[in-house]
């Protein structure tokens, strides 16, 4: 059954997952380094993993099934559940796809080099009402394509 994974330590649209789960009936799995408070619900689940880099990744590396929806900004996570046979949408509602993921990891190196240089400086910009709108149209929109196909 289709289930949706969170790398949630720094997600901003988990209120919007649960709410698109909702309506589809779907299970939520939410992974992190820390206790977080998620809703009292028995169709999502908090999976705190032990301090480590890189473990809430590879948890879900670990759990996913091909056809699952992973929801992170994690350039690498994204590429290595996209080998795993996972949906991967980052939270502005861009979705990862084999055809996209090499640019999205040479961007990242590039911005991470530039980062340590100096030459530029922050994060990435504040998440808008036009973006979290854009992301629960691209979730409605891979389960509705993996629902068709299955």
């Amino acid at each position: 059954m289709l289930h949706i994974f969170i790398d949630a330590d720094a997600c901003p649209v988990k209120r919007e997952v649960y709410r698109v789960a909702s309506r589809y009936s779907l299970n939520v799995t939410l992974v992190t380094n820390t206790w977080m408070r998620v809703p009292n619900e028995p169709w999502i689940s908090l999976e705190v993993v032990k301090d480590g880099l890189d473990a809430a990744d590879d948890w879900i590396v670990e759990n996913i099934q091909p056809h699952d929806i992973v929801i992170t900004a994690d350039i690498p996570l994204a590429n290595r559940c996209l080998n795993g046979g996972a949906r991967v949408i980052g939270p502005t509602g861009k979705k990862f796809t084999e055809d996209n993921i090499s640019q999205a990891v040479s961007t990242r190196d590039l911005l991470t080099e530039l980062r340590s240089t100096g030459k530029i400086t922050g994060g990435p910009p504040p998440l808008k009402k036009s973006d979290r709108s854009r992301f629960l149209q691209t979730l409605d929109e891979v389960i509705q394509l993996i629902r068709r196909n299955s």
